[in-house]
C-alpha cells in the first residue's frame, strides 16, 4: 500500500497504529480461524529484511511487539504467532516488506489452512480494527 493511497483492499480504517517509522493495520486477508490478524509495515519502502534499515527494523519490531501486545487483550486470544517472507521461495507475494501478526486459538490449525485464507472486506474488518486500535491507543492516520 502506498503511503496514502486506498483501494478495496486497504482502507483508512484498517490502520489501528502509526509510528515515525512504522504503521500496523488490520489485515485484508484472513485465514479460516483467525479473523483479525493484523500486519506490521515499515513507512518507507523497503523490498524485504534484505535492504531494511536497522532503525526501520527496530521500529518495525517494536510495534509487532505493540500489536501482539494489544491483540491478546482485544481479541482474548490464547496466543500470538508473527512471520515474515522473503522472495518468491520464502512465500513472499507482496513486493513491501510486512510483518504478520495472527491471533491463535487452540486448535485453529493455522499452518494447516494457510491456502484456505480469503479476502475480506472492509465492513468485516472494521470491528477488528477498531478493538485493536483502542488497545494500542497510537494515531491512526498514515499521512
Amino acid at each position: 500500500m502506498q503511503r496514502g493511497v486506498f483501494d478495496e483492499h486497504n482502507q483508512p480504517g484498517d490502520v489501528v497504529g502509526v509510528t515515525e517509522l512504522a504503521f500496523a493495520r488490520i489485515s485484508p486477508k484472513w485465514w479460516p480461524a483467525n479473523p483479525g490478524a493484523a500486519l506490521v509495515i515499515p513507512r518507507a519502502h523497503h523490498e524485504n529484511v534484505y535492504d531494511l534499515p536497522s532503525a526501520a527494523g527496530h521500529a518495525v519490531w517494536d510495534l509487532v511487539q505493540e500489536v501482539a501486545v494489544a491483540m491478546r487483550t482485544a481479541y482474548s486470544c490464547d496466543g500470538i504467532s508473527i512471520r515474515q517472507h522473503n522472495e518468491p521461495a520464502g512465500d513472499q507475494d507482496v513486493w513491501h516488506l510486512h510483518v504478520h501478526v495472527f491471533p491463535r486459538h487452540h486448535g485453529d490449525g493455522l499452518y494447516e489452512r494457510h491456502r484456505h485464507s480469503r479476502w475480506v472486506d472492509g465492513p468485516e474488518r472494521a470491528p477488528y480494527a477498531d478493538a485493536l486500535a483502542a488497545e494500542l491507543e497510537l494515531p491512526r492516520t498514515l499521512i
